[in-house]
């Protein structure tokens, strides 16, 4: 089969010749993928900002497609289901599963004593990111096996198209997580930083949940501009202060409720801060750049929320806690617990309540893959989500 694979920092091959995936558990299943996507997580490993990465591995964790071969043990889904499969891989029995917390499985990372390590704790299992998170072969892909597959993929309706539910499996859920980790309440302001895929759900998101007002805060014209589509006041850093013009939305008090649509690599205007965080990025004494989060424990009101979809992979410098302390925030924030969300999502989408295809602006072959990862990490062409059509 072909497959796009990582071959090292902004080495992505769409590989032929590929082997094919087969049933190795009972509970697994073999999808033929239809439409699968690059994510803003991806371009970490793209960047090489991710450790834990194998010559040749398989990209990809959005991705969807038709059910062609299950194992004996798997009775949840039959050959010719449409699904689409969240991108934490969970066992639906563990502790963590049946609280709901199912990007912590405890039970699917097949490099759990290494996850122990790193983190404390393991993680689930995760498709296409890295051995730290079991080293599966992501969706990115012609076909893709699923583990697991009697819990975690979401069958979809007759009727509803590939790009209506695509993003089930991932940003649409990440956002919407986004945003209830807030507890927003109506006279709530959010601002959310980064108006990429994940950020643009974030910020609909928060409206369908009632805040009063949602500011988007970003440097490119196109996503900004999608932003205010769907609602937002927004600010270009580029070309205003954010703190003051925070200052101006809120009446002086800052808002309520922050998210971090951005993670390791957040942009900053030109500052000191930044040139920090790269120099020190640079000379390996950190790992990630963490300039959104600075900033919104500066600028979040007393008592407010911190809410992180953004992804972090290691160590971040010159955070100010004791603001953080002082000012009695709270952090809420992880990997999506995509199945929790789901059930709920999927009936918005039939309702007509959102159509998540709003967010993509390219549509590929896969082959083009590989030169889409240069366009999407630098934004070129107006892109802010890319599907791939195996």
């Amino acid at each position: 089969m072909r497959a796009l694979r990582w071959h090292g920092k902004h080495d992505i091959r769409c590989d032929n010749h590929v082997p094919d995936p087969s049933i190795e558990d009972p509970r697994d299943a073999i999808i033929k993928v239809s439409s699968c996507a690059i994510c803003g997580s991806d371009l970490h490993l793209y960047d090489g900002f991710m450790p834990g990465m194998q010559h040749g591995d398989i990209m990809g964790h959005e991705f969807m497609g038709e059910v062609m071969e299950v194992g004996s043990a798997s009775k949840k889904l039959k050959v010719g289901d449409r699904v689409v499969v969240p991108f934490t891989i969970v066992c639906g029995e563990c502790d963590q599963c049946r609280r709901g917390n199912f990007s912590v499985c405890e039970r699917t990372n097949r490099n759990k004593e290494v996850a122990d390590k790193v983190f404390g704790h393991t993680t689930a299992g995760l498709y296409g990111y890295t051995h730290l998170t079991g080293g599966y072969a992501g969706g990115q892909a012609e076909y893709v096996r699923v583990p697991y597959a009697d819990v975690g993929p979401v069958v979809v309706p007759d009727g509803m198209t590939d790009e209506q539910v695509l993003f089930l499996g991932d940003i649409l859920p990440t956002g919407w997580q986004a945003a209830a980790q807030c507890d927003i309440q109506p006279t709530d302001t959010v601002a959310v930083w980064g108006a990429g895929p994940v950020g643009q759900f974030a910020i609909r998101s928060a409206i369908m949940m009632g805040a009063e007002q949602v500011i988007s805060i970003d440097n490119v014209p196109e996503r900004l501009s999608m932003a205010r589509a769907g609602g937002a006041i927004t600010i270009n850093f580029d070309e205003e202060s954010v703190l003051e013009r925070l200052k101006e939305l809120t009446r002086g008090k800052g808002p309520e409720k922050c998210i971090d649509s951005v993670g390791m690599e957040a942009h900053a205007a030109r500052s000191i801060d930044s040139m920090y965080d790269r120099a020190k990025q640079a000379l390996m004494m950190e790992s990630d750049r963490p300039h959104v989060l600075r900033e919104m424990i500066y600028v979040c009101r007393p008592a407010g929320i911190l809410s992180i979809p953004g992804v972090y992979g290691g160590l971040i410098d010159k955070i100010p806690f004791g603001a953080a302390m002082n000012k009695g925030l709270t952090f809420r924030m992880g990997q999506t617990h995509v199945n929790r969300w789901t059930d709920d999502l999927l009936k918005r989408i039939q309702d007509g309540q959102i159509d998540p295809s709003f967010v993509i602006t390219h549509s590929v072959s896969l082959e083009q893959g590989p030169e889409m990862y240069k366009t999407f990490r630098d934004k070129h062409d107006g892109c802010i989500k890319v599907v791939l059509k195996p």
